[in-house]
């Protein structure tokens, strides 16, 4: 089998100092040390690439996003490109429909928008917006966050809601002041109203949609993903997008590790899925079935996060979980009793009283020693309950990368008080809990390099603002391994990968500048120069 090595760099290996040299044979990282060492390894025949001085370090693991989700929406309109004004995003929708003529009951669909960035009007759109775009096309604008969305007055008439429509628990319809539809769904609403509308892919236009996304990750340096897909199309059985997955694995074309974070929302589905025998770790080292996934809340930029208290910035709510206590407590416990890990997404406080209540009772009944059950987010939190998440070994999927935008609101949103013990990343790895990183694709891009820029500075990517609670910050070498060593954790395969080492997949990416040497300001500037996967490049011209 031939051996690469390669040679004259600066490679991380997941403790420092750096070293020079690794070796690769198939798909195995066989030596790492000196040029010296690794060229005596390597024989004669061996080919020898030079790194000229480059950066190498284990490819990056996301572990938490939307890997499918990622691949629809690079066919939507990308309404993050056009939200600094709400007349800029109809505008854009305008020409986009123009530029993809919608027919045969396809809806024109867009997601990106957020608000707080809009410098016309201090509002979300309706759907008297969006009617500016079509009256004859059903339009959909997705907000970044994806817990809400509006709607144009066509999609209103094909969703077959009206002004009395009740609201479905852990959601909301929209109304105008006047009591009529505004156009604007959230959660639970979204998914009984609205998606089902919308028609769904087949199997061989998700498999185009996850290689496009693939593709994209492999540009940011990712050759590992840790992905929520289920919820995406719900009317496509989770069956189907597995064999998507697992078809791609056969034709060689999915050049990224899937670890499925399973999103069920009843534990009639989570049975049948566990009885087909679909539980953690079942699968390949290419697609790999993960823990239970719940949705706990909403985002805390649609105010939708579930809160202990009322809004700061609006008294009329605290949010709202989309589960009641009894399907938490139901849904983990029967989860953790089969052996499978189970990660929550809870970003108010008052969402993560009711996961760490749930969890409580599930450990208490059925005791595991290693579970790596976890929080997905973490964002909105007391000191009370970082001592909890300690104290029951989860794991915590943090995305450094959101301090890009949630400064600019967080103590807005929840007030001073609970700002100051919020997003406290840090101080949970402290304690001893393994906190992995992530971007939440398609909430943002998969940019590895500025998320982890968020993670050792707390400031915006623009330095506008921060640093808030700097204490919180990771040093480089703290944010590199929450990418790499810390997600691998997440998956049960630090074993495999994570880090350049012997033994270890030969997943790995080479970048121009090397991190520990660059200002903190400038991490996102590093260019990837190449990205390889199982020792084959699937970016790059290195």
């Amino acid at each position: 089998m031939l051996k690469t090595a390669y040679c004259n760099g600066q490679v991380y290996t997941g403790t420092l100092p750096l070293v020079s040299a690794f070796l690769v044979e198939g798909n195995k990282v066989i030596c790492i040390g000196s040029d010296e060492e690794v060229l005596r390894a390597a024989g004669a025949d061996a080919e020898k690439v030079d790194l000229q001085g480059r950066f190498a370090i284990a490819s990056f693991n996301d572990s938490h996003m939307h890997l499918l989700a990622y691949g629809d929406a690079l066919t939507e309109a990308k309404l993050n490109e056009h939200t600094g004004s709400l007349a800029d995003m109809v505008s854009y929708l305008k020409e986009f429909e123009s530029e993809h003529p919608h027919c045969d009951g396809a809806w024109l669909q867009g997601r990106g928008w957020n608000q707080d960035y809009f410098s016309d009007v201090n509002r979300m759109p309706v759907r008297q917006d969006l009617d500016q775009v079509s009256t004859d096309v059903p339009v959909v604008a997705v907000r970044a966050c994806g817990h809400i969305l509006c709607v144009n007055s066509k999609a209103l008439e094909l969703i077959g809601v009206n002004d009395d429509t009740p609201d479905p628990e852990g959601g909301a319809i929209g109304h105008d002041e006047n009591g009529h539809l505004s156009g604007i769904f959230s959660d639970n609403a979204m998914d009984l109203y609205v998606y089902p509308r919308i028609p769904v892919p087949d199997k061989a236009k998700i498999k185009e949609m996850i290689k496009a996304a693939c593709r994209q990750l492999n540009r940011y340096g990712v050759t590992s993903s840790q992905t929520d897909d289920y919820c995406k199309f719900r009317a496509v059985p989770w069956s189907v997008v597995n064999e998507a997955y697992k078809e791609l694995e056969e034709s060689g074309d999915l050049t990224v590790r899937v670890y499925e974070q399973s999103n069920f929302t009843t534990l009639r589905e989570l049975r049948k899925f566990v009885e087909a025998g679909c539980k953690t770790g079942a699968g390949t080292d290419k697609f790999r079935i993960g823990p239970l996934k719940m949705l706990g809340d909403g985002a805390l930029g649609a105010r939708t996060a579930y809160l202990s208290r009322p809004y700061a910035d609006d008294p009329s709510t605290q949010g709202y979980p989309l589960f009641d206590q009894q399907t938490f407590d139901e849904m983990i416990g029967y989860a953790n009793e089969n052996d499978m890990q189970v990660a929550v997404h809870a970003i108010g406080d008052g969402c993560l009283d009711m996961v760490l209540d749930a969890y409580e009772k599930a450990f208490a009944r059925h005791p595991r020693e290693d579970h790596r059950c976890g929080i997905v987010h973490c964002q909105i939190s007391r000191p009370d309950q970082l001592k909890r998440i300690a104290d029951m070994h989860l794991h915590v999927y943090m995305q450094s990368i959101f301090l890009n935008y949630d400064i600019r609101m967080v103590e807005q949103r929840v007030g001073k008080e609970l700002a100051s013990t919020s997003y406290a990343w840090k101080t949970l790895k402290n304690m001893g809990v393994s906190v992995s990183n992530g971007t939440d694709c398609p909430v943002e891009l998969p940019d590895a390099l500025a998320c982890m820029q968020c993670g050792v500075t707390r400031k915006t990517l623009d330095e506008t603002m921060g640093p808030y609670l700097p204490d919180e910050a990771f040093s480089v070498q703290e944010i590199l391994d929450s990418y790499t060593i810390r997600s691998a954790e997440a998956s049960f395969e630090e074993h495999v990968k994570g880090k350049l080492a012997k033994g270890y997949f030969a997943d790995f990416v080479v970048l121009g500048k090397n991190p520990f040497d660059v200002p903190k300001e400038t991490i996102q500037d590093i260019p990837v120069v190449a990205t390889f996967m199982d020792g084959r490049k699937v970016y790059g011209n290195l």
